[in-house]
């Protein structure tokens, strides 16, 4: 049962008290909230879990070790997304503390389901992956619950933990193994520009190529969605140029299956024709036919990561960490010297 002796906020105030306060209902209520009882109107509790997470009041369960790591990320539809699963499963195995996955592919409902889950049983801490967030989530967040932002979309945030990868060494290490067999045409086909990580491999693209002395050309640069199907159209396009690219970097391994595809369809074999690397190393890439050039990013090293940070928060400093774990080059069969 949660323990209902107020708890003092971020602001220095009893918030339990005035949570009821400010909601104009007794402390009792407020405790039926807290407890998930079913016996109030849905009226009031939404005002009182609005008002819990505005005075930043954390029910004592989540003071405690409840043996629980929330992960919120947008959905488990890929390989990208069940290898972070993966890795937080094992790690959170080591510290006997279990993980719940909450998925927002159901937007109008994952949201107020996810906030009241983790304001009535308390969280060891929270895994967010998510390409954006909501106002309720932000609050919740800033309501002092121990967050792990993990491959974020946008820029490292202040007053959180942050896991990522080396993106930039790891869209340079990309081109420049390109560079190296030979070619001079090479095509970059990047992610969301919104995406920090995108903007990051397509800058160790700009990088390895400025090294080299290859010049940039700006019609060889394409961006989308990291979808095959964006990766399928943006190469098509490149295909169809009078001089196309004889190699391209992916900055996703699935944009780089996209471009195979249009590989194919264009009568181009891969790497005779067209060298191809990726990025991610998601398992599947490893079968492909031929094999897929790609850059591993550690992804199941990154939620391990993320989840010991949470499980360490007490006997660590308090000063956010941030983190990149180190990309790695691996070489298959999708690549090779420029034919002729």
């Amino acid at each position: 049962m949660t323990d209902d002796t107020p708890s003092t906020g971020r602001a220095g105030r009893t918030t339990l008290a005035a949570v009821a306060a400010d909601a104009g209902v007794s402390v009792a209520t407020v405790s039926k909230v807290l407890n998930g009882r079913g016996d109030i109107s849905a009226q009031t509790r939404s005002k009182v879990q609005s008002l819990l997470v505005r005075h930043g009041y954390q029910p004592a369960s989540t003071r405690r070790r409840v043996g629980i790591v929330d992960m919120l990320i947008d959905n488990m539809s890929s390989s990208w997304s069940a290898e972070l699963a993966r890795g937080a499963v094992e790690a959170a195995a080591e510290h006997a503390v279990s993980v719940a996955i909450t998925t927002r592919q159901l937007r109008g409902t994952a949201e107020s389901g996810w906030i009241d889950q983790v304001l009535r049983r308390g969280t060891d801490g929270l895994i967010v992956v998510l390409d954006s967030l909501t106002v309720a989530e932000r609050e919740l967040l800033d309501a002092g619950i121990p967050c792990v932002l993990l491959d974020p979309v946008g820029e490292p945030q202040p007053g959180f933990h942050m896991v990522g990868a080396t993106n930039w060494q790891g869209g340079l290490d990309a081109t420049l193994h390109l560079v190296e067999l030979g070619h001079r045409a090479i095509a970059c086909l990047g992610g969301p520009p919104e995406h920090w990580c995108a903007r990051a491999r397509l800058d160790g693209y700009y990088a390895a190529l400025a090294r080299n002395g290859v010049p940039v050309l700006p019609e060889l640069v394409r961006t989308g969605e990291f979808q095959e199907e964006s990766g399928h159209r943006l190469m098509s396009e490149l295909l169809d140029l009078p001089e196309p690219p004889t190699a391209v970097f992916a900055c996703d391994d699935v944009l780089a299956m996209g471009a195979i595809k249009a590989a194919a369809e264009h009568g181009l074999a891969v790497p005779h024709d067209l060298s191809v690397v990726g990025f991610d190393d998601v398992p599947f890439t490893q079968w492909t036919a031929p094999p897929l050039t790609t850059v591993r990013q550690p992804l199941a090293a990154m939620a391990e990561t993320a989840v010991r940070i949470l499980m360490q928060r007490d006997r660590t400093s308090s000063e956010p960490q941030r983190m990149e774990l180190a990309t790695k080059l691996i070489v298959r069969g999708s690549t090779a010297p420029p034919a002729g």
